[in-house]
């Protein structure tokens, strides 16, 4: 590559992180679609080799994604507020138990909390949760009274099945093109990048997404068997943020912790809890990312971390869907990179 296609190639890449940067609350929807359709497409190829049109192909996958998607609000929101009314309804209650059994017991501690007030806690406790109410009912009346946010969110929800729908059915074409992009000399070493790129995240996106649903099914069927009332709210959350190592286990044991304490008042209870989130870590780390991940991506937990918070500083909530999978990315391009540079013939030294 010569010196001026090399200072083109890097002046593209900056362009296109700074329109990226400029364009990020605009692109979720697209991002969003063009992952899903990313997902999807093989399935739609495996279609087409069983000799269905392809048309006909991206229709049967988008119907039964739409189906599965659809299915799964329609039965978890409804359990999920059920839950959560449950809990809001018990607070009082429970505050209640705190005051008469907990605090006596934390008035003895007051070395280590000497800022305690055992008389005002109650209170402090509900005022802060009649603010939070109040954030609330407000975000909803401000979501509601703003016809511009209300129309830009529908419009964003019917958006994302519209462009994976056409993202799937010209998926090829659109391969095609962007292998055209390159010169006939690059097309080549492009074509085996692009083929190890695709290796890697297909892996780790269709992989992690499986290995998050699994691990709240998981959490949530264990907290459930426990008889915790809040076991679906926290068993998803717990596995939606599964993809920060240990961070599901943390969130999750300190979350159902908490809701096991104030429901069952039986620090066995509690032992519980932490058995089920142990079982999910086991059934991770021997079965789920093995299998379903692999060892070809080997992100470091610190490198997730700091993709995640530096993507959602940089580009907020589409930057932080984009960081694992663009950190998957980079980590591939920049081991070709080393590897082409471990190989590239040294200068001659010159003889004295």
């Amino acid at each position: 590559m010569t010196d001026y296609r090399l200072l083109l190639a890097i002046a593209l890449l900056v362009l296109t992180g700074w329109l990226l940067y400029l364009l990020a609350p605009v692109l979720t929807p697209f991002l969003i679609a063009a992952v899903l359709a990313y997902m999807f497409n093989p399935l739609v190829t495996r279609l087409e080799r069983w000799r269905v049109p392809r048309v006909l192909a991206v229709i049967v996958v988008f119907v039964l994604v739409l189906s599965l998607v659809i299915g799964l609000v329609a039965i978890l929101v409804p359990m999920i507020e059920r839950q959560v009314s449950g809990f809001v309804t018990r607070l009082p209650g429970y505050l209640e138990w705190a005051q008469a059994k907990l605090l006596p017991m934390l008035k003895e501690w007051q070395v280590l909390i000497p800022a305690l007030e055992p008389d005002n806690l109650k209170q402090v406790l509900l005022d802060h949760w009649q603010e939070v109410g109040r954030w609330v009912r407000g975000a909803a009346a401000n979501l509601t009274r703003s016809g511009l946010g209300l129309f830009s969110w529908v419009v964003n929800l019917v958006l994302v099945p519209i462009v994976m729908f056409y993202l799937m059915l010209d998926w090829d074409r659109i391969v095609a093109n962007v292998r055209g992009l390159f010169p006939p000399s690059l097309r080549g070493r492009a074509v085996q990048l692009a083929r190890e790129t695709d290796e890697v995240l297909g892996s780790f996106l269709r992989g992690q997404l499986s290995v998050m649903a699994t691990l709240g099914t998981i959490y949530s069927i264990g907290l459930w068997s426990l008889g915790l009332h809040l076991a679906l709210p926290i068993g998803i959350a717990a596995g939606l943020v599964s993809f920060v190592p240990y961070l599901g286990f943390i969130t999750g044991v300190v979350a159902a912790g908490i809701a096991a304490w104030l429901q069952f008042q039986d620090p066995m209870m509690i032992a519980w809890v932490v058995a089920v989130f142990l079982t999910g870590q086991l059934v991770d780390a021997l079965f789920l990312t093995p299998r379903l991940v692999g060892g070809r991506i080997g992100i470091h937990p610190v490198m997730v971390i700091f993709a995640i918070m530096a993507g959602g500083k940089l580009f907020g909530f589409f930057g932080v869907l984009l960081a694992l999978p663009v950190a998957a990315v980079l980590k591939v391009w920049l081991r070709q990179v080393h590897g082409y540079y471990m190989k590239a013939p040294r200068p001659a030294r010159r003889r004295r």
